[in-house]
């Protein structure tokens, strides 16, 4: 049966194929599986049809898959065996041989159907592709532009599809609007409702902070200097820890720049949002020492098992430590993953004088009892 509607269709497969990288075979197959089910659904045709197209002429040839018998009882099923050597020398009883048949009116709804399945396919692929073209972008920064403001949704034309930034993902202190231009990282792709790719985007990602590093800083990039852990108060502070194997690198001062010239672009694509850079070092001690930065720390004592530091600061120096709202310690706290309990000078020397005055209290007691 030869159709030439299917036959342009066959064509532009193979076009498609070379523009689009969608291949001609799975095309192919979910259209030969097409127009079973409509030949079924317009014949009244039992399940053993099978439907081919050749992928060269676009000719489709329909079958009848019958069941070799000695004597065929079912002409629908079955097909006696002398029938069958006349189409296939070697059919042998109990095998399938295939009987074309060549229905009426079948080019037309082929046709139709074919052109349903394409166009349909075309759509699946793309959008497939779409999906993993997006999916290994994964962990990185993308751009776009926003395209809906108007909700607590931001919704971001990223060029073949569309990104979603819930309000969570999104910083706090920033408004944004229609057609401004922005970036975020890429937290997830998920397929909707219709299939259709949704790349979620976040800006207040901690993640965002460290890819802003990669980017901005060629000793990162290189590898040269290792970023070991980022804590972030979305839209007002953030800390980051860096280190490097290489003694002749300042880890801290390659990331700030010279002035802070080089910061200062991380800074400004997070709309002011303030950035603490210490240095990593393995000794506990002096890692939550620098962590507690802008603030000044006399001492830390650690109880590695616990993971807890108490650390000592001057009188004037307690609020800074804290920070408004406990801000400060609480992101210390999340850059170093340990528990961290802050007291000032004075605060210390009165709990060790409260626990000198019990300690004679519990020694008056005793002498008391003994006489």
């Amino acid at each position: 049966m030869k159709q030439i509607d299917v036959k342009e269709l066959v064509a532009a497969m193979d076009e498609l194929e070379k523009e689009r990288g969608i291949k001609k075979e799975y095309l192919i197959e979910s259209l030969e599986a097409a127009l079973v089910t409509a030949y079924k659904k317009n014949f009244d045709s039992v399940d053993n049809v099978r439907i081919a197209i050749d992928s060269i002429t676009g000719e489709i040839h329909i079958y009848a898959v019958m069941e070799v018998v000695e004597i065929s009882e079912d002409p629908l099923l079955e097909i006696g065996i002398k029938d069958a050597k006349k189409i296939n020398s070697e059919a042998q009883i109990g095998e399938t041989v295939d009987v074309e048949i060549r229905p009426k009116d079948f080019g037309r709804i082929a046709a139709q159907t074919a052109k349903q399945v394409v166009v349909q396919k075309i759509r699946e692929v793309e959008r497939d592709m779409v999906f993993t073209e997006y999916n290994d972008k994964k962990g990185e920064v993308v751009s776009g532009v926003v395209q809906k403001a108007d909700t607590g949704t931001i919704i971001i034309d990223l060029g073949k599809l569309e990104g979603i930034m819930p309000l969570k993902e999104q910083i706090p202190t920033e408004h944004y609007k229609v057609n401004d231009k922005i970036r975020g990282y890429v937290m997830s792709v998920e397929k909707g409702a219709k299939g259709n790719p949704q790349v979620i985007v976040s800006r207040s990602n901690p993640e965002f902070v460290r890819r802003l590093f990669e980017f901005e800083i060629p000793e990162i990039y290189e590898g040269l200097i290792e970023i070991k852990s980022v804590s972030r108060d979305p839209g007002y502070r953030s800390k980051i820890a860096v280190y490097s194997k290489n003694e002749n690198i300042d880890p801290v001062g390659s990331c700030v720049g010279q002035k802070g010239v080089r910061i200062q672009n991380i800074i400004n694509e997070l709309n002011g949002e303030k950035i603490d850079v210490i240095e990593w070092s393995e000794d506990p001690s002096t890692y939550i020492a620098a962590s507690l930065l802008p603030a000044q720390v006399l001492a830390v004592d650690v109880k590695e098992e616990e993971k807890f530091a108490q650390v000592i600061v001057p009188d004037d120096q307690l609020s800074l430590a804290i920070g408004k709202s406990g801000q400060n310690a609480r992101l210390a706290a999340r850059l170093t993953n340990w528990k961290i309990d802050i007291k000032s000078e004075s605060q210390i020397r009165e709990l060790i004088a409260k626990v000198q005055e019990e300690n004679v209290d519990e020694e008056n007691i005793e002498n008391t009892e003994e006489e």
